[in-house]
């Protein structure tokens, strides 16, 4: 049986279907009320009636009865025909109808037309097709990751050991294996990775927020506690609070506002944008090196500035009508939405997929710091080769919440009480020291100054929910990452990617701040000539001149323990001892 045969519903009518499934010639299907009786048709009666006259007069005219009797033969085969056909439907028709309801019928089509399906198990798709069947959407393409091809130098590549150095102390950089610039943009992925837990993110809008609970902002709105913990409830579709709660678009009338030409600018961003930020004049711009031509003219860079830093670039001449500096491409935010530059800073940090709603993937980078690897090959190397949609670096030195938030106390990073109301809140809520039994978590402190990221609702939904965290308790975002890692982590198969922060500092050399860089320097330290020593004749016999002028810096550093000279002597004597100094002779 053939698609024609079993006919293609059009009109979306049962009607119809049945109409065509009864179909056997090109007449049209009867549909008028069943005949209870078989009656010959007028015209069969009409034209015997002319046999018989032709038969009366047949030995009269042979020639014309001849001519007849073949007209007539041929008439009466034409009704006899059309009218068998006229029968069969109707008889047909009739029965199916004392049979069956016309429910129960179209029942009957339908499992006819199931069993046809069964029976034609195995033959083209274009022989056999179900009238009822519609094209399925076809399932959502994820991105799955890849594996590097063998004989790749950075698929076996493993970290050296640290260089035994004990005169260099502290954080170092050290090798990562990146693939060459080319063949990174080729691996760049065609479709989005999987989101586990959501997959439609909406954001809360509110105009005019209240304040009900403690912290919270006008900008980030209020979220009770109710609210809060409902966001960490995952589920497939959410609508949290994410900034931005005012106005129509984030960016416009919502505090942190920025002109209508730059915002039409960001939207257009579609693949990778590389941001940073300086508020308060803090910093100096640094420009990216190793920037690859494909990355300078499809990555889009961004420098968030406010009004205080704009004037000193236009004073210093470093910024002009096009609004460019380097690659960066400077956007003046206005109405800061806090007092504090360093809380300001973590709105586009934390929230760039609001700020660029079609952008696919976001390196940020603090303003102190400068890029000098392309964009492509960081994201190669820290997301798209480990399948990870969120990457970031782990502290180099702390590993424990408990231990930072100390830390953050002794150097006056914030208010004392807020650090111990925030780390008292979250003890409350299972947040536990770090230890071995986390793995294969390897540390829940980070070092946030790069952020390397795919926009997908749960990176995004984990990036709300932290600046949420910040918006709500101290701007100390190391101190509430692990928090609201947790929470997610324990309703998804959510993984991020914390790596090394040597591997950060492989792609990002970290400067000062700009009052460090411009505090002057201290005056070199006077140089005092004395004149040369009385020459004593008793004296010149037993004793040579050592020298005849003498420069003594100030301050001077005096060695004054016994300690000190004696292992200053004895090392003396072990180097001439064993000849170690090439220019020994």
């Amino acid at each position: 049986m053939s698609t024609g045969s079993l006919g293609l519903r059009s009109s979306g009518s049962y009607g119809s279907l049945q109409q065509q499934l009864f179909q056997n010639s090109s007449s049209p299907i009867q549909t008028t009320p069943p005949i209870p009786s078989r009656k010959p048709p007028k015209l069969f009666k009409e034209k015997e009636g002319l046999f018989l006259r032709i038969c009366k007069f047949a030995p009269r005219k042979n020639v014309g009865m001849l001519l007849l009797c073949v007209v007539s033969a041929a008439a009466f085969l034409w009704v006899l025909y059309v009218g068998k056909g006229e029968d069969a439907v109707e008889l047909n028709t009739s029965i199916s109808n004392r049979m069956f309801p016309p429910e129960t019928l179209q029942n009957y089509i339908f499992r006819n037309i199931e069993s046809i399906k069964q029976t034609n198990v195995g033959r083209s798709a274009s022989t056999i097709q179900s009238p009822l069947s519609f094209p399925l959407p076809s399932p959502p393409v994820y991105f799955k990751g890849y594996t590097l091809p063998p004989g790749n130098p950075c698929e076996g590549f493993t970290l050296p050991p640290p260089p035994a150095d004990k005169k260099r102390t502290g954080p170092r950089p050290c090798p990562v294996c990146y693939l060459p610039v080319e063949q990174a943009i080729a691996l760049m992925p065609n479709a989005p990775s999987f989101s586990p837990g959501v997959s439609n993110l909406t954001y809360i809008h509110e105009e005019n927020p209240s304040k009900t609970e403690f912290g919270g902002s006008d900008f980030g709105g209020y979220p009770s506690l109710m609210l809060r913990n409902d966001s960490y409830d995952i589920r497939e579709s959410m609508s949290v609070h994410c900034g931005f709660v005012r106005g129509i678009r984030p960016g416009h009338r919502t505090g942190f506002d920025i002109d209508d030409s730059d915002l039409v600018e960001m939207e257009s961003c579609q693949g990778v944008v590389v941001a940073s930020a300086i508020f308060g004049a803090f910093d100096l711009i640094r420009q990216p090196k190793n920037t690859s031509e494909y990355a300078k003219k499809n990555a889009c860079f961004y420098m968030f500035v406010d009004e205080e830093t704009e004037a000193f670039l236009r004073n210093s001449s470093e910024l002009n009508s096009s609004m460019r500096i380097g690659l960066w491409r400077i956007v003046v935010v206005h109405n800061l939405p806090y007092n504090d530059p360093r809380r300001n800073g973590k709105v586009p940090k934390l929230l760039l997929h609001r700020l660029f709603p079609n952008a696919r993937y976001s390196l940020w980078i603090d303003g102190k710091l400068e890029l000098v690897v392309d964009p492509y090959q960081i994201l190669e190397r820290f997301l798209w080769r480990k399948n990870a949609s969120f990457a970031i670096s782990r502290h180099y030195k702390r590993f424990d919440v408990f231990v930072e938030a100390e830390a953050n106390k002794v150097a006056a990073k914030f208010d004392n009480a807020s650090i111990d109301f925030q780390v008292e809140f979250y003890k409350k809520e299972g947040l536990t020291p770090y230890s071995r039994a986390k793995l294969p978590i390897t540390s829940d402190v980070p070092e946030g100054c790069v952020i390397i990221r795919e926009h997908n609702p749960i990176s995004n939904l984990f990036t709300c929910l932290w600046f949420n965290e910040v918006d709500r308790f101290t701007p100390r975002d190391q101190i509430s990452f692990a928090i609201v890692r947790d929470k997610i982590m324990s309703k998804t198969n959510w993984t991020l990617n914390m790596f090394l922060d040597c591997e950060r500092r492989n792609f990002v050399i970290q400067g000062y701040h700009r009052d460090v860089l411009e505090r002057p320097t201290p005056p070199r330290a006077s140089v005092i000539v004395h004149p040369p020593p009385p020459v004593i004749l008793e004296a010149r016999q037993t004793s040579p001149i050592v020298s005849t002028s003498t420069v003594i810096p100030t301050p001077l550093k005096k060695i004054t323990t016994k300690r000190g000279r004696e292992r200053k002597s004895k090392r003396h004597r072990k180097v001439i001892a064993g000849n170690k100094d090439p220019n020994f002779s």
